[in-house]
């Protein structure tokens, strides 16, 4: 399925590529109605880095939402304050622990297996980069001030624009976009990565060795996460790169995948 996607989109070289989002979803209650939204960090800094957004609603069906994968560039798997069930990580609820909504759950878990599964080029960020490393393969810790030695404070109930140092790891994904050394991110989160999946390798770390970074190891999937929010009001005018870093990966998978497969061609043809 990406081979016809990006058959299609060498037809034009110079087009946006398209880049989904998946959307936070709200129950309804009461007298309120059920609906799906984005924080609007996310599509503005898609399309300043030059992509199209698009919203993904969490649809229900698998076929559905892999046809839609097949006719993307690129996911940005967006987060949100609440948190994975712990019942469903084999993990008694701690009294802080607050479960995003079913449904929205059990669509970021299928989507964020789909990427991984058809290597769709992927930016993953907070809540999204926990859930894709699980989906890999990784490991999660409920609540970091229990679970990790000396814990940073990674979120702050009172102060919105919490932040702390990373540290980043040479010769990453990260140091490409940072430069080497440390920088000062922003932060809302008490879950976090236990052990890394696989496919993945650590890009940087909090001071308290919490990961804040990964990315692929896989020459043939361009994808890294940050358990920072580079979308949000609170970041820096630094974490724009991050999607201009994004953007250009989604670009460079794209002509590889295409030129492979024309190779491809070449070979049978021949």
């Amino acid at each position: 399925m990406r081979e016809r996607a990006y058959t299609q989109g060498r037809q034009d070289m110079n087009s946006k590529p398209l880049i989904g989002i998946n959307a936070d979803f709200r129950p309804a209650k009461g007298n309120a109605y059920p609906f799906a939204w984005s924080h609007a960090g996310y599509f503005d800094c898609v399309t300043a880095a030059g992509g199209i957004p698009v919203l993904l609603p969490p649809v229900a069906d698998p076929n559905d939402l892999r046809q839609v994968l097949s006719r993307l560039d690129g996911v940005v798997l967006s987060g949100c304050k609440l948190d994975l069930d712990p019942t469903r990580l084999g993990m008694d609820p701690h009294p802080v622990t607050r479960p995003m909504p079913p449904r929205r759950e059990e669509f970021d878990r299928r989507l964020a297996k789909m990427v991984y599964e058809m290597k769709v080029p992927t930016l993953a960020i907070g809540m999204g980069m926990v859930t894709l490393n699980l989906m890999a393969g990784g490991t999660v810790f409920q609540y970091l001030p229990d679970d990790v030695l000396k814990s940073l404070s990674h979120r702050d109930t009172v102060e919105a624009c919490l932040r702390h140092v990373i540290e980043i790891v040479p010769g990453t994904k990260m140091d490409t976009i940072y430069g080497p050394g440390e920088i000062r991110v922003n932060s809302d989160h008490h879950m976090g990565i236990d052990q890394i999946a696989p496919s993945f390798r650590v890009s940087a770390t909090a001071m308290d060795g919490v990961v804040e970074a990964y990315e692929s190891i896989e020459d043939n999937w361009w994808c890294l996460g940050v358990q920072f929010h580079p979308h949000d009001e609170t970041a820096s005018a630094l974490d724009m790169q991050v999607f201009e870093a994004f953007v250009e990966g989604v670009r460079f998978q794209q002509v590889d995948a295409e030129d492979n497969i024309l190779s491809l061609a070449g070979r049978r043809a021949a």
